[in-house]
């Protein structure tokens, strides 16, 4: 029994470092075959910034100007010194300003002593000033609540953390370092999309759970449920006679690759079977892993009777499920709905926005590839499950 186990446990290990080596060659290979006929994009030349930080104010001045009867301009020049934190000039310390008026869309607040902010060099030579405040340094803040977050899923998990940060690793990875590359080169977005989907599903079910049954009918329910998805998003392109032109920013993806425009209609697609992705894997897990439970507890359980437990426990997901693909959509995008939404001369006008039927085309599309996932994970696991009961 001793030796069974053990034999066990290597497979499980041999298995996981494969996972882990084949994760490491997609990545590096995929990135590589991404990359080809990249086009030549600016580095911001004599635009690169630098990082500093505020160590005095010396000047402030504040002028308002009138404008029309009752609308008048306010603006504010702060001078302020900053010690250079990186490039070759670090140590130094320098001389720069900050504007903030009414004509600036980017209102930042006022600089404080103590704060790190980007600067830019200074285009112009009327100015006196070599550097300008361009923003702040907000990543050195979201580092450290991302290792708070590692830290918790760590003392929570234990092992099954540590996984799960590996794995989630891997798809940050797999989406900026294969699957962006690959649209800003021009691959078909479709193919690179279905295959990013994939290779997530499948390492995030081995290294979290490992190669058993539990991860293959959890597998097999995934992919069907972002198939469903997908399926959906094409036909619904058709019948909706979306352009891809979500926003003025959506239109500068065209001049990334002007000898291989981005397809900006598959983009959608992209966005909804990648959105929907980890939210259907996590309905299939779970129904996966319940059954598993079920079938290994239970007393002469048979397949019909874990096809029921199956629906009654995906009844009972698929409502808080659909809702949090709902609300994540809303949530991501809700300062342009609102102010869509305030500027709008009808409510139909707002609902017809090719933005807003998008954000709806991802809900529904999404919130039906979890709800179909639901059966096809129950049967899936009847059948995967039945020489155990």
């Amino acid at each position: 029994m001793v030796m069974l186990v053990n034999k066990e446990k290597k497979k499980e290990l041999i298995i996981y470092f494969v996972a882990i080596l084949f994760s490491v060659l997609y990545i590096f290979v995929g990135n590589k075959i991404a990359r080809t006929n990249t086009p030549e994009l600016g580095d911001g030349g004599d635009m690169n910034s630098i990082k500093a930080k505020v160590t005095e104010i010396t000047d402030r001045n504040e002028d308002v100007k009138g404008f029309g009867i009752t609308q008048s301009l306010q603006s504010i020049e702060i001078e302020f010194k900053a010690i250079v934190l990186s490039g070759e000039n670090k140590g130094e310390e320098i001389l720069c300003l900050q504007t903030i008026g009414d004509v600036y869309e980017n209102k930042l607040k006022e600089v404080e002593q103590g704060d790190k902010v980007l600067l830019y060099p200074n285009t112009q030579d009327d100015s006196s000033y070599e550097w300008f405040l361009g923003d702040y340094i907000r990543l050195d803040a979201m580092i450290w609540l991302s290792l708070l977050f590692f830290l918790a899923i760590l003392v929570f998990g234990r092992k099954k953390g540590l996984n799960t940060i590996v794995s989630l690793v891997f798809t940050c990875l797999a989406v900026f370092m294969v699957f962006i590359p690959s649209i800003i080169s021009g691959k078909n977005i479709y193919f690179w999309s279905i295959l990013t989907c994939i290779y997530i599903t499948v390492m995030t079910l081995i290294i979290v759970n490992g190669a058993n049954k539990k991860s293959l009918a959890a597998g097999v329910g995934c992919c069907s449920g972002v198939l469903v998805a997908g399926i959906i998003t094409l036909i619904m392109d058709k019948i909706l006679s979306l352009t891809g032109f979500l926003s003025d920013e959506t239109g500068r993806l065209l001049y990334i690759n002007e000898d291989n425009p981005i397809d900006l209609r598959a983009l959608i697609f992209a966005a909804i079977i990648i959105g929907a992705v980890g939210a259907i894997m996590d309905v299939a897990m779970s129904i996966s892993s319940a059954l598993q439970e079920i079938g290994e507890t239970g007393s002469n359980v048979t397949p019909k009777q874990l096809i029921k437990s199956g629906l009654t426990i995906g009844r009972d997901i698929m409502g808080t499920m659909a809702n949090t693909l709902v609300l994540a959509y809303i949530g991501s995008s809700l300062s342009i709905v609102v102010l869509f939404a305030a500027y709008s001369h009808s409510m139909l006008d707002l609902m017809n926005m090719e933005m807003i039927i998008v954000e709806m085309l991802q809900a529904i599309a999404g919130s039906l590839g979890i709800l179909m996932t639901i059966p096809l994970t129950t049967i899936t696991c009847s059948v995967l499950y039945k020489k155990e009961v």
